[in-house]
């Protein structure tokens, strides 16, 4: 009975890995650029993800204009992977992100952004559903990603 439990577990583990997505039912919190936390629940529609500086950068471009609340009010949550960074440069572009007009979920240390097969090159957009991530695309151009963002709807 312990084996079969173990490799039914195993299991799950292997095609989460595979896959690449933890299920959008499986939370996580992280911290803003306020040190205000986030849980994601069912109320997020869309996870916007930069691994790199130059993505993160797009979306800044691609949002930047639009009113305070634009993303929370379409149930969007934009995640920032700074792991990477080295730390004097977080001691000052944390304190920069606080300009902005949109929250930034920091993930320091990379656990959230790696449940979610992506590159550094691109922004990621998932569109989650009840079951995990429903719909994938990667953005690399500031026109598609503004056209994708006018496409959402408020909650």
């Amino acid at each position: 009975m312990r084996a079969m439990l173990l490799l039914a577990i195993s299991l799950f583990c292997t095609t989460l890995w595979a896959q690449g997505t933890a299920p959008a039912s499986s939370p996580w919190t992280l911290k803003d650029q306020f040190d205000q936390a986030f849980t994601l629940d069912a109320k997020t529609r869309v996870l916007i993800i930069a691994r790199s500086f130059s993505s993160a950068r797009l979306v800044n471009s691609a949002i930047e204009d639009r009113p305070k609340g634009f993303l929370e009010d379409r149930g969007v949550a934009f995640v920032a992977d700074i792991e990477m960074m080295p730390t004097i440069a977080k001691a000052v572009m944390v304190p920069a992100m606080r300009s902005a007009s949109y929250r930034i979920l920091l993930d320091r240390d990379g656990s959230v952004a790696s449940r979610y097969a992506g590159d550094r090159d691109t922004v990621q957009w998932l569109e989650l559903g009840p079951d995990g991530v429903a719909r994938e695309q990667r953005f690399n151009d500031i026109g598609s990603l503004r056209q994708a963002l006018a496409g959402l709807a408020y909650r």
